[in-house]
């Protein structure tokens, strides 16, 4: 068996702004250490998004320090101990050492703590609980150096006791397996998971969509939502049981097309039978207007062309909803009809939508008063246009 690594060479160590903030912090017997998705994204061989900072430091200290090095200091989480510390216009979340004092099951209260062990032990799982000094040695108190590298997600603990602190990492377990995981996912994970599942009614909707929205376009989420689905997990998180072979079916059919991801397209698939059901959905993962408006689309769309519509038809549609929207639609219908992409899907993801060339002050140039008059008159004359398959612009007087 291969040694795990005690040292790594990443490159947001080197970063001279990480740097900057290395040499503001660690004064007077205080250290940094970097903690969470960058130690465990560089091992397991994944793009490194945000550098998050551990410190012995309190958040006072931390503010104070980075100023007087000229860095600036935002007060982010300041009550939960972090500090936004920005330097070179590169933002650092750092964060005091915290052990937990009390939980509900939704948020901790915490105190401030000197203690590496400690801090550890709070968070949820073993890959999000490695350390690395600013010179590239590892720190690994739970295991999950191995655990990454395996590609294994496990609870730091008892599963049990780390879900009741927070029912939302039922929710984050599901998805970083999806993100993460190789092989089957760790039993007693699963099955506190499983028997603890109830725990999610007592979340904020924002919480649960924000992790959804991770989750449905995760490298393994059909097979992930397939097994929330048969576990009873999924109907807490949709308020439904939810359809995750169409899911399985729409996921495969946007990569074979080459959609862009959304997130919206695989929840329509996996939780609307019609476009009604949308609102309700929106409702339940407290979905941004314009989520709601894509998810409504998407229904509305697939149900009015079906799985295998006409050419004109989906040129229609571009004009009208746009490519991402038709194709996404046409994807839904033929993920719920069970059937394979038609032909035209090309036309929907590809085709240019014209510009109709006439406006309301074409009308009024040419003589027509405002009113419902001319929008009549523009309306009848882009339905001829269209009617030309894009090609004519009529005359405005009608000749």
């Amino acid at each position: 068996m291969t040694a795990a690594p005690t040292r790594i060479d990443a490159a947001f160590l080197q970063d001279p702004a990480f740097r900057a903030v290395a040499a503001a912090l660690c004064v007077e017997g205080d250290r940094i250490r970097v903690v969470g998705g960058a130690v465990r994204n560089t091992l397991m061989g994944e793009p490194v998004a945000d550098v998050d900072v551990a410190t012995t430091a309190r958040p006072e200290v931390v503010s104070a320090r980075a100023v007087a090095a000229g860095l600036k200091a935002i007060p982010t989480g300041i009550e939960h101990g972090t500090v936004t510390v920005v330097a070179d216009g590169t933002p650092f979340e750092v964060t005091t050492l915290r052990a937990d004092v009390e939980t509900d099951g939704r948020r901790a209260v915490v105190a401030f703590t000197g203690d590496w062990a400690a801090d550890a032990g709070r968070r949820d799982f073993t890959m999000n609980a490695i350390y690395v000094d600013p010179d590239g040695t590892l720190h690994d108190p739970t295991g999950g150096i191995a655990d990454a590298l395996a590609g294994r997600v496990r609870f730091i603990g008892r599963a049990e006791d780390r879900i009741r602190e927070d029912y939302l990492r039922i929710l984050r377990f599901f998805r970083f397996h999806a993100r993460y995981g190789r092989g089957a996912p760790d039993a007693a994970a699963l099955a506190a998971c499983v028997d603890l599942r109830a725990g999610l009614d007592r979340l904020s909707r924002e919480r649960i969509g924000a992790e959804w929205r991770k989750l449905v376009v995760a490298p393994r989420a059909a097979e992930t939502i397939a097994l929330m689905a048969e576990t009873g997990v999924l109907a807490h998180v949709l308020g439904r049981p939810g359809r995750p072979e169409r899911l399985a079916r729409a996921l495969a059919l946007a990569a074979a097309a080459g959609l862009p991801a959304d997130p919206m397209l695989p929840t329509a698939a996996v939780a609307l039978d019609a476009p009604a059901d949308a609102e309700a959905v929106a409702d339940r993962l407290r979905l941004a207007n314009a989520e709601r408006d894509r998810l409504a689309a998407l229904a509305a769309w697939a149900e009015r062309l079906g799985p295998d519509p006409d050419p004109d038809a989906v040129r229609l549609a571009v004009y009208r909803a746009g490519n991402a929207v038709v194709a996404g639609a046409i994807v839904l219908a033929a993920a719920r009809a069970g059937t394979p992409a038609p032909a035209t899907l090309a036309i929907a993801r590809d085709w240019p939508a014209p510009v109709f060339p006439l406006g309301g002050r074409d009308l009024v140039a040419a003589g027509m008063a405002p009113g419902p008059a001319l929008g009549a008159r523009l309306k009848a004359l882009e339905d001829a246009w269209i009617a030309s398959d894009f090609t004519r612009v009529p005359p405005i007087d009608g000749g």
